[in-house]
């Protein structure tokens, strides 16, 4: 066996498959991972905004976690992942509202449910789908960090190696400014 590939079997495994954005009857998606903190409407309007004037889509990302601790018996963990279920369509409900009332009425957004944890299932989708090309999140106005999630890919182990650019959207800023911006 030779150092290179050596070499490669020690690296994080990150497929780096040809992103088909760009192709004929393809479309580039922006990423948003939605859950219930403030910084997801950010990226939510960040994303929308681009993905209209670029005639993109839209792809929105809830990720059932596991819950700690053992869940395999009597039924406890198929009534955990309905609730998961039933929370993810809440929320791509009310995030399909808040678009509305940014004036996007027209975008329709691809709607993905996954069970894991966030940074491995996101990975994982973009590994999947090559017509996602930017992966949008927004960083938290919290004074300790930007979130565990923009941490951990824009500034971990991963950042850059990851397979699609990570925009972050700022915090502080207001709906009206990032629909400006982007």
């Amino acid at each position: 066996m030779s150092d290179k590939s050596a070499d490669k079997k020690s690296a994080p495994s990150l497929r780096r498959q040809k992103r088909q954005i760009y192709l004929e009857g393809h479309k580039r998606k922006f990423l948003v991972v939605v859950d219930e903190t403030p910084e997801c409407e950010s990226a939510l309007a960040f994303a929308a905004s681009r993905a209209e004037r670029t005639k993109g889509q839209l792809a929105l990302l809830y990720v059932i976690e596991p819950e700690d601790g053992a869940m395999h018996w009597l039924g406890v963990e198929d009534v955990a992942r309905e609730e998961g279920q039933n929370k993810a369509k809440a929320v791509f409900r009310l995030f399909g509202r808040k678009l509305k009332t940014m004036g996007f009425e027209e975008l329709v957004p691809e709607e993905i449910v996954r069970e894991g944890t966030k940074s491995e299932e996101i990975t994982t989708l973009i590994e999947e789908d090559p017509d996602i090309g930017v992966l949008v999140l927004g960083a938290s106005k919290d004074p300790s960090g930007p979130g565990p999630l923009v941490s951990s890919l824009a500034g971990g182990r991963l950042a850059g190696m990851f397979p699609t650019p990570i925009t972050v959207v700022p915090g502080h800023l207001s709906t009206e400014e990032i629909l400006a911006l982007a």
